[in-house]
């Protein structure tokens, strides 16, 4: 068959190992240097390695994933569906892109990472750890997903945006410059974190709040609505920042 013009070989397997039995038809390779020999890594279904691309270790390429370019998938790795992998992208460890997604670029994804759904990872970003990308969410630039965090929905880092431990960060919200979503905070909504900005412990920003400059949140502490936090403004404890809300009308406070 061919794909971007190349022409691929389905590949046979010689010998049995793992679920793979002497005889069993796999994917579709260009040639023997995309499918290492050593160790059990295979092409399976109607999957596609093609280009200076490479599948080795214990690695799998299932359904119809591709794998191209300059791109090395290996150890456990796996690469399921209609998921691409290319540029100079590697995938490893026990990592696993599932659905539509994308890794591309000069990515890395490792460890028991997983990118699924539409989502992708490109530029040199970094998704490792226990971490998940997944639905439409988009990670490049030099950004980095790590531990046991989440960035999901419609969200999005870039930059060199760190979201670690167990943050999560989803709906249209968006982590850029170098700022740090960490802890057990949690940023959605439409909100944005920025610029050197940290929200972290137990901390919520959501709605349309913006968290900016060398500004933290932290602790228990909520910003929402449309409220603004920037230069070296802190948010703690029990603490509550919020802007207007429509509808709602406006208490005056005696001081």
């Amino acid at each position: 068959m061919e794909a971007s013009s190349i022409k691929l070989f389905r590949i046979q397997a010689l010998r049995s190992f793992g679920e793979v039995k002497a005889g069993d038809l796999g994917g579709w390779v260009e040639g023997v240097k995309n499918l290492s020999q050593d160790g059990d890594a295979w092409v399976f279904g109607n999957a596609r390695v093609y280009g200076n691309a490479r599948v080795f270790g214990d690695a799998g390429v299932f359904c119809d994933a591709w794998v191209f370019g300059d791109a090395q998938v290996y150890g456990d790795a796996q690469v399921f569906g209609d998921a691409q992998v290319y540029g100079d992208a590697q995938v490893y460890g026990d990592a696993g892109i599932h659905g539509n997604a994308l890794v591309s670029g000069n990515a890395r994804v490792f460890g028991d990472a997983g990118i699924l759904g539409n989502a992708g990872v490109y530029g040199k970003a970094r998704v490792f750890g226990d971490a998940q990308v997944y639905g439409d969410a988009q990670v490049h630039g030099d950004a980095q997903v790590f531990g046991d965090a989440q960035v999901y929905g419609d969200a999005w880092a870039y930059d060199d945006a760190r979201v670690y431990g167990d943050a999560k960060v989803y709906g249209n919200a968006g982590v850029y410059g170098d700022a740090r979503v960490f802890g057990n905070a949690w940023v959605f909504g439409d909100a944005r974190v920025s610029g050197d900005a940290q929200v972290y412990g137990d901390a919520g920003v959501y709605g349309d709040a913006g968290v900016s400059g060398d500004a933290g949140v932290y602790g228990n502490a909520r910003v929402y609505g449309d409220a603004r936090i920037s230069g070296n403004a802190r948010v703690f404890d029990n603490a509550q920042v919020y802007g207007d809300k429509p509808g709602t009308p406006m208490v005056p406070i005696n001081i």
